[in-house]
């Protein structure tokens, strides 16, 4: 098995925001890979005293915990065990009612001999490729589909944030869990797994670099920092984001890439 992990601030000095991992349990047999990419709030104002990080790494940590040691929940009670314990967290010193409470996107697999599982749940991607080299990219389109004069608007975006109609993060309440993208795929039609923060799919969606095919090739050949490095390479062209129109100049990039 190849595991490689790369996560890149998009602002030096910044904290990052995101937070990955891959598990293996005790025996060898399968596997866990989590990928989260925090929202970051407007002007640090979300109603927390702990900030995203904290909560990126406490969701992540209770996600990979629970996806290797409970086998018996599916990804989606996973998750919402994982949202419950991290809000327990802070309840009593946070409000968690805020729009802008701490939150992140997710992706989850989980692997063994007999099949892949998978969770996606926002605008991060993960892509399953097949033997024969085809690949499947899972994503949840939601927020894509938020038209852009709204999203311009950080209360019409927030209006839609986590509420019918619009689309969902990871935050405080458990059953954002039921409106993940989720599937089971056989083991056997599995080669690789690659999961991707927003600010690392720009080469693909917002760039145009290549299509999802060239960017599992591209990690698998030289490397997810690679990939991270061509992205910054396309936005130090584009500074002020007049050719490709975008909310940051850089943004947090994550690429974890396992080859079963």
């Amino acid at each position: 098995m190849r595991i490689e992990l790369t996560t890149v601030p998009g602002t030096p000095g910044r904290p990052n925001e995101d937070w990955t991992t891959v598990a293996v349990p005790a025996g060898g047999e399968g596997g866990v890979l989590v990928v989260l990419d925090g929202v970051t709030p407007p002007a640090g104002v979300d109603g927390c005293v702990h900030g995203v990080p904290w909560f990126t790494a406490r969701l992540g940590g209770a996600l990979a915990e629970l996806s290797c040691s409970r086998r018996d929940m599916t990804l989606s009670r996973v998750l919402a065990a994982s949202i419950a314990r991290t809000a327990d967290a802070h309840r009593d010193s946070c409000d968690l009612s805020h729009p802008r409470t701490p939150q992140a996107t997710v992706v989850l697999a989980r692997w063994n001999t007999d099949e892949v599982e998978h969770l996606v749940l926002s605008d991060s991607t993960l892509l399953l490729e097949s033997p024969d080299g085809t690949v499947r990219p899972v994503l949840d389109d939601r927020l894509d589909r938020v038209p852009p004069e709204v999203r311009r608007s950080l209360a019409a975006t927030d209006a839609l944030r986590n509420a019918e109609g619009g689309f969902f993060t990871a935050a405080a309440d458990p059953s954002v869990a039921d409106r993940a993208v989720t599937g089971r795929t056989p083991a056997a039609e599995v080669r690789a797994l690659l999961a991707m923060t927003d600010g690392a799919t720009r080469w693909v969606e917002l760039f145009r670099e290549g299509g999802w095919a060239d960017c599992l090739a591209l990690v698998r050949k030289n490397g997810a920092r690679e990939l991270i490095d061509r992205v910054r390479a396309v936005e130090s062209t584009d500074p002020e984001g007049t050719g490709f129109r975008r909310g940051k100049r850089s943004d947090d990039a994550t690429v974890t890439y396992v080859e079963l």
